[in-house]
């Protein structure tokens, strides 16, 4: 990766912490932490030591959504130049949201924005009680664009809707009840939280996990039609064939652990 000024990735025994690192302005986007964010998702994503990716931010809190000082310049630019730069964004959500690990969003404090949208591309999310939330864009006459598909998938229709045009903020209990996380504990046990979560994704078989998140793209809100039947028997069946689904399965069997949790 080359030198990060708006983020920090630490590695450590198969788990990689992306750290948005702009506490003074609350982690709020600009261009260098969306192109930082982006290259450490896609370098990540082929890192194949890496086992697990924790997403949180620095000091209080976790992402303000867009900075200030960027919202400016962008007020400046042509429509074409505003597209050009919205697409980065959206890039970077994608990317974020395809990694083949697990991702895990360690929600420290708010998140408003784009903020939420990070917190929506991660495949889960464990939150401080503390934390609140707002899509907070009706409020500057401006729409949550290129997050929309990611909240929307995490909310569904009616809870996105009533958040999106009412602008209103809601704690970390109303987040776990519309599904925007999926665990809430008090500010001081959410690293242990998210360590068990981080350790118990652990002892999953890699590849396993990377298809599960494929498989979900492959047949969500999809009919369940003879493609999709036929798409999903072949996909059990190259696992049950691959490598990591013989081990699975002689690991189960033999009463040992599988090796990539370093049985064997």
């Amino acid at each position: 990766m080359s030198q990060l000024e708006t983020i920090t990735v630490d590695i450590d025994a198969g788990r990689a912490t992306i750290t948005l690192n702009r506490p003074d302005v609350h982690n709020a986007f600009d261009e260098r932490l969306i192109a930082e964010l982006t290259e450490a998702a896609e370098t990540l994503s082929k890192d194949p030591s890496v086992r697990a990716v924790v997403l949180t931010g620095a000091g209080k809190s976790f992402s303000a959504g867009a900075d200030l000082n960027w919202m400016k310049r962008m007020a400046g630019y042509s429509e074409a130049e505003n597209k050009a730069d919205a697409r980065k964004a959206a890039d970077m959500l994608a990317a974020l949201a395809s990694m083949p690990q697990p991702t895990v969003a360690r929600v420290n404090g708010a998140a408003f924005g784009g903020g939420v949208g990070l917190v929506s591309a991660c495949d889960i999310a464990i939150g401080a009680e503390t934390a609140v939330f707002s899509l907070s864009e009706v409020k500057l006459g401006l729409i949550p664009a290129v997050i929309s598909p990611y909240f929307i998938g995490a909310m569904g229709k009616r809870q996105a809707g009533r958040y999106m045009v009412s602008g209103e903020r809601f704690d970390a209990p109303e987040a776990r009840r519309i599904g925007l996380l999926h665990e809430v504990v008090p500010a001081g046990d959410l690293d242990g939280a998210v360590d068990t979560m981080v350790s118990g994704l652990m002892v999953n078989g890699p590849l396993s996990m990377a298809e599960c998140k494929a498989l979900i793209r492959a047949v969500a809100d999809r009919p369940v039609d003879e493609a999709v039947r036929d798409d999903t028997a072949e996909r059990i069946a190259r696992m049950r064939a691959s490598d990591e689904g013989k081990e699975g399965v002689a690991a189960f069997l033999e009463k040992r652990k599988p090796n990539w949790t370093g049985g064997g």
